[in-house]
């Protein structure tokens, strides 16, 4: 199935196992976050709680014994490459690791749809990243088996957004009521458009903290005031460290300019350090998809309104849930 539910062009249909569980995720593609509603939202999280339980207890488990997964990333990754193969591992799984695609078939002229149809041969899941905004929408109208989409250009990043999400909901307690400042990179920033998305179905107020010429897509920002949303758009994160819940911190990318010199500009143009944090509630958080290039002082990471690390750990949690409710296991 694709990710809206059209059926796969070049899919094989095969009766359902019987120890499958039919938990509205098997099977399915992960490519948007449009795809999930609060109650899906609500089921995975419940789901990731499992699976720290398990991890925290007992360290793995074989829920996904004999399962075999293909990690294709056509960008560089650390954090959600290394996330999913230990999500898999932590399952019981087994991961096939393509990192540097540039020096496989792919550098030989091979298709997106080719590739992914070739690794399904292999794996029964593959996770996919690429520069692309629409890749991961391509291979999977290809392929027979689940893709995840870990990112496809400045399009959407879903897995990022579900842990972000999550982390929001354990640290907080609560989605709805909450103010979300998001700051830096909003333009070409894939995680905020995604979590800007996921947040919208609650009942969040938005700041888009940001230099002009990297400010939220004027669509997106349309479509979270339709919704009934309020979103401010202002330059200065002074202005909305006193009111904001979470801090939500991202990098200025550089690999997405085309002028360097626009990039020299920006690069430093939001540091969080203890002194701003000084204006801030005392229940907040700071949360960043990392890496990070100086936007946030190392003096913060002692600083308990820190989250991004923790972040991270939610991530394995997440991903341990959908690869296990994707493959029926949850």
């Amino acid at each position: 199935m694709t990710g809206n539910g059209a059926p796969k062009p070049h899919a094989l249909r095969v009766a359902r196992p019987a120890d499958r569980v039919d938990n509205g995720f098997y099977g399915q593609d992960i490519i948007s976050v449009r795809q999930f509603s609060r109650e899906k939202l609500s089921y995975i999280f419940d789901v990731a709680d499992e699976m720290e339980t398990l991890v925290r207890r007992f360290g793995s488990a074989d829920l996904l014994s004999g399962k075999v997964l293909a990690n294709l990333f056509y960008e560089p990754s650390t954090r959600t490459a290394s996330s999913f193969m230990a999500a898999m591992l932590r399952l019981g799984g087994s991961v096939i690791p393509i990192n540097e695609v540039r020096y496989s078939s792919v550098s030989k002229g091979e298709s997106l749809p080719d590739t992914v149809r070739t690794l399904e041969c292999y794996a029964d899941i593959i996770v996919l990243r690429h520069p692309e905004v629409g890749s991961a929408q391509i291979a999977a109208d290809y392929a027979s088996k689940p893709i995840i989409n870990a990112g496809d250009g400045v399009g959407e990043h879903p897995t990022q957004a579900l842990l972000d999400l999550y982390t929001i909901q354990r640290e907080l307690g609560r989605l709805d009521g909450l103010k979300v400042a998001m700051v830096g990179d909003l333009k070409y920033g894939r995680t905020v458009h995604s979590l800007t998305k996921l947040l919208s179905l609650y009942n969040v107020d938005f700041y888009f903290v940001s230099p002009d010429i990297l400010k939220m897509p004027p669509e997106l920002v349309a479509d979270v005031r339709a919704r009934g949303h309020r979103a401010e758009e202002v330059e200065d994160v002074h202005e909305v460290i006193a009111d904001a819940d979470v801090l939500y911190v991202t990098r200025v990318q550089k690999e997405r300019f085309h002028d360097l010199a626009q990039y020299e500009r920006v690069k430093d143009y939001y540091i969080i350090d203890p002194e701003l944090m000084r204006l801030a509630k005392r229940e907040m958080i700071v949360m960043h998809p990392l890496p990070r290039v100086g936007e946030i002082s190392y003096a913060v990471d002692q600083d308990p309104r820190a989250a991004y690390f923790r972040q991270m750990e939610n991530g394995m949690f997440i991903r341990m849930a959908l690869l296990a409710a994707v493959l029926g296991k949850a």
